[in-house]
């Protein structure tokens, strides 16, 4: 006979017979996490994962005050060309954001609001989830991303697309009226299109299609997972505590929806109807890339639903972006401009092992062009340079090499080039040279504000002239190019340039080394600014 004293067990309680449960069944990797209202001292094991509940936030609601002009000069920094892709994605989020701003304010939920999703098409590497990504970090929403190909229709194995609008709610650290502002942006979209001639994805890629649909309008999703036993478990532990029922549903109103894919065959679907000779995205040398993309400006409902789209999907995007694909002068201007540049990730890397990367635009026409055959866009260019420096990485880290210069001649005989660093390693007199070398450099730009490296066989040359002369390197580079400032400063002045290596021949003869290059910036100054001739 039950003792009618006894009291219901604790959350506490409750929660060290499951973890015990957990532990004895499935072994020591299997842990439960507890409930909300537990003692500080309960020994549960803790699986570090965050909590899917939300949590209480005191600051305001996402409120939106930017122009279409601040957010494509934002993205400007990151994302080179895709000038038409920047205003058409400033356009679509300053309005959606503005309706919902006004919406908030008349408090009438009666209001129309057709939402403005976006549909981007575009290849490989040009900027997609970049420029997403980005526009989410000024405006301050949270953003998350996914890939199409990682859900599938109720019934098979697959994600929950429900599960977009719960990761966004944990990004925004349980903030649910955050998350409500927040973006969702779902790649390789063109996956799920289930046109006759596909096969695999045609099975549960028109039943995800049907599963976007309502979010992509207005619906609400449970914050906490139904198939989840510990996520409803907490719900009603926090309601037995008297936390009162906090807000546990995401309405999907106010979320922008950003889909992308590349979309391969499109383009002939829509030649067909215009009448167009297809061109695709693919790269053909000669061939001006705004012209590859022309097709795709040209896009309509009826061929996005011929290319394996329910039509009600189709309606859910109204707003469509086309991004170009990038030429090889583009993924130049992308290393060299952009703030995310790959070359500024490989300074890092080489300076983490004390050398000094540095990267001439002879090389990176070089990497540009071979990067460009990779066929992924900008993804191409870390492809192109780790093939080439990632020997130099490894061999040369806590060799005592300071300076590295990436030049054309490296670029094109990597083997070599690391052939002639080794055998400087190798040599503890050069090194020493190489040391006072740098040293004389370091000073010269902070005295002058100008960049001086030496090539290698200069700076042998500079050893084999200081030790014949019985005095130290840096005493003998003091003496040929403590003057070189005056001569370089005219050649900045002509031709704006600051950096300057310095070949065997600087050695030789410094004085008519630096005569040769300022009378070549007259030459180069004058071939900048005059007119072209008048035919």
């Amino acid at each position: 006979m039950k003792n009618s004293d006894s009291k219901p067990p604790t959350p506490e309680e409750i929660s060290k017979k499951l973890a015990d449960f957990m532990k004895s069944s499935f072994g020591t990797d299997a842990h439960f996490t507890g409930f909300p209202g537990m003692g500080d001292d309960q020994e549960v094991p803790d699986s570090g994962e965050p909590s899917d509940g939300p949590t209480h936030r005191d600051e305001p609601i996402f409120d939106f005050s930017y122009l279409p002009k601040d957010i494509k000069r934002h993205l400007d920094r990151f994302v080179i060309r895709q000038e038409d892709a920047k205003k058409a994605l400033a356009l679509a989020v300053c309005d959606h954001y503005n309706h919902a701003k006004y919406l908030r304010q008349q408090g009438d939920e009666n209001i129309e609001f057709a939402k403005q999703n976006v549909v981007v098409l575009g290849p490989t590497g040009v900027g997609k989830t970049y420029l997403v990504k980005h526009i989410a970090e000024l405006i301050g929403v949270p953003f998350i991303k996914a890939d199409a190909t990682k859900f599938s229709e109720t019934g098979y194995v697959g994600g929950d697309v429900d599960d977009l609008v719960r990761d966004l709610v944990k990004r925004a650290e349980g903030n649910v009226e955050l998350a409500e502002h927040g973006i969702i942006y779902i790649d390789e979209i063109d996956k799920l299109a289930t046109r006759g001639n596909m096969m695999g994805r045609d099975v549960s890629g028109r039943g995800v299609q049907t599963a976007l649909l309502k979010l992509m309008e207005d619906t609400e999703v449970s914050v906490r997972n139904p198939m989840d036993m510990q996520s409803q478990m907490q719900a009603m532990f926090q309601m037995r505590n008297g936390g009162g029922p906090s807000k546990d549903a995401v309405r999907t109103r106010h979320i922008l929806f950003i889909v992308s894919g590349a979309f391969s065959g499109l383009d002939e679907i829509i030649s067909r109807r215009v009448g167009r000779k297809a061109i695709g995205f693919e790269a053909v040398k000669g061939r001006e890339p705004d012209k590859t993309s022309s097709l795709f400006r040209e896009v309509n409902t009826g061929d996005l639903i011929e290319y394996g789209f329910e039509a009600e999907f189709v309606g859910r995007l109204p707003i469509r972006v086309v991004c170009d694909p990038l030429a090889s002068k583009d993924l130049c201007e992308i290393m060299e401009t952009s703030e995310g540049s790959i070359i500024r990730q490989y300074e890092r890397e080489f300076e983490a092992y004390g050398i000094k990367a540095n990267f001439e635009r002879s090389a990176l026409r070089i990497i540009a062009d071979r990067a460009v055959e990779e066929q992924t866009g900008a993804r191409g260019l870390m492809t192109v340079a780790e093939a080439i420096l990632r020997d130099f990485k490894f061999e040369l880290a806590n060799s005592g090499i300071t300076e590295l210069k990436i030049d054309e001649k490296l670029v094109k005989n990597p083997e070599k080039t690391l052939a002639s660093y080794l055998e400087l390693c190798q040599d503890s007199d050069t090194q020493m040279v190489q040391r006072e070398v740098n040293t004389f450099c370091a000073d010269f730009q902070e005295k002058h504000g100008i960049d001086l490296t030496l090539e290698l066989g200069a700076v042998r040359l500079v050893g084999q002239r200081s030790s014949n002369k019985n005095m130290s390197a840096m005493a003998w580079c003091e003496q040929s190019f403590g003057d070189f400032q005056f001569g370089l400063k005219l050649i900045e002045k002509n031709t704006g340039r600051r950096a300057f290596t310095l070949p065997s021949q600087a050695v030789d003869d410094p004085e008519g080394f630096l005569s040769d290059l300022v009378l070549k910036s007259y030459g180069d100054q004058s071939s900048a600014t005059s007119e072209p001739e008048a035919p």
